[in-house]
């Protein structure tokens, strides 16, 4: 699965070709729903030995269109992670302080800890294509932060930070979809802005921009996957995947304990 999600350094996504139903042969949703409750405890069991030997961390960089379900899959992968080695950012548009600054000074603020799992909701991705869709800065502002971030990037995997970059493929049926939801559902509707219909008409363009954004900062130390995000399901089967095998790979080990304590007794 995972190699199939992987976008190949210097290679293009080639989004639009791929398919947002696609079940990546998880078989049915209860199949993937006993599958996850796998993955869940093995996150569960490598999450604390990443905690415990607080060397290094892990960071969940989620991206997508509006609707996509960024919020959804962080509910879903995370269910039964300690939060106290865990921290959730969400990225808004940057304001006070943030505005002060370059644009990755609120993203190195905001890196997670050694031994923690962060979670970035939106990123410094924003920063190249949101600004690109809504002209907030020319292209040759824009274009230059693929590089900046390809750096920043090799410096915290250098660090010992493991990144897992995250596209969630949703069409644009399946968005305009959730967008009905959300005028709906009184208790979904403070989700929606006007703004989100001026995406919605401009989707292939968004999905264009991420194109370009992900061809250039698909790189062997900061990979990009694009995730089927149309069923939920497989949506949080294969992040949960992705973050499981990242952090197998790292193989945490649990720190020795005292020297003699094996012989201690407690009455």
């Amino acid at each position: 699965m995972i190699d199939r999600l992987r976008v190949r350094p210097g290679h293009r996504p080639k989004i639009a070709e791929r398919d947002p139903r696609d079940t990546l042969e998880l078989g049915d949703k209860a199949a993937a729903k006993e599958r996850l409750a796998k993955l869940h405890e093995r996150l569960e069991f490598l999450h604390a030995r990443l905690f415990a030997e607080g060397k290094r961390s892990v960071l969940l960089v989620i991206q997508g269109v509006d609707a996509s379900g960024k919020d959804g899959v962080i509910r879903s992968v995370l269910e039964g992670v300690n939060p106290q080695g865990c921290r959730v950012v969400s990225f808004k548009a940057p304001a006070g302080a943030e505005l002060a600054h370059d644009y990755l000074w609120r993203i190195h603020a905001a890196l997670p800890a050694r031994g923690e799992i962060g979670i970035f909701n939106r990123s410094h991705y924003e920063d190249v294509v949101t600004v690109r869709m809504l002209e907030i800065a020319p292209k040759e502002v824009w274009s230059k932060r693929p590089h900046h971030i390809n750096e920043l990037e090799r410096m915290l995997t250098d660090e010992g930070t493991t990144l897992v970059k995250v596209y969630l493929n949703v069409s644009r049926d399946e968005q305009g979809k959730r967008f009905r939801e959300r005028i709906d559902d009184p208790e979904k509707r403070w989700k929606f802005r006007k703004a989100d219909l001026d995406v919605h008409e401009r989707y292939d363009e968004y999905v264009a921009a991420y194109e370009d954004a992900l061809a250039e900062t698909s790189t062997e130390w900061a990979p990009w996957h694009v995730v089927p995000a149309d069923r939920n399901w497989v949506k949080a089967t294969a992040v949960a995947t992705l973050l499981v095998d990242a952090l197998d790979k790292l193989d945490p080990q649990l720190p020795a304990g005292e020297a003699g304590i094996e012989q201690i007794k407690v009455d």
